[in-house]
């Protein structure tokens, strides 16, 4: 790749992310969006959270180990849930699924 190659597609990035990020926010400024674009919009964080620990959790060699070491995730998950309803805490649930994890893992 020549650099004058390089530097058309680094411009294009640039004015690719500046369209993406920069232009939605001069246009929306001051604007009410539509409840419904809202409650869309407020669906993102947890839809990219439950993929991203979907990916840690599910994987194709999960039970080439044996089936306990699979199902000590999802027990350690589960008790993530449980005490995330309980305590609406995002620490105490971190430190809950770190002991169930370890102490299903010890046994």
């Amino acid at each position: 790749m020549s650099w004058e190659e390089f530097w058309v597609i680094l411009a294009c990035c640039g004015a690719t992310m500046l369209a993406c990020r920069v232009v939605p926010l001069f246009l929306l400024k001051g604007r009410e969006l539509p409840e419904s674009v809202v409650r869309a919009l407020n669906l993102i964080p947890p839809a990219a959270f439950a993929a991203l620990v979907a990916n840690d959790i599910l994987n194709p060699g999960m039970f080439a180990a044996g089936i306990w070491p699979a199902a000590a995730v999802f027990v350690a998950a589960a008790c993530v849930v449980v005490v995330a309803v309980k305590t609406k805490s995002l620490l105490w649930s971190a430190v809950g699924g770190v002991v169930s994890y370890a102490l299903l893992l010890a046994i």
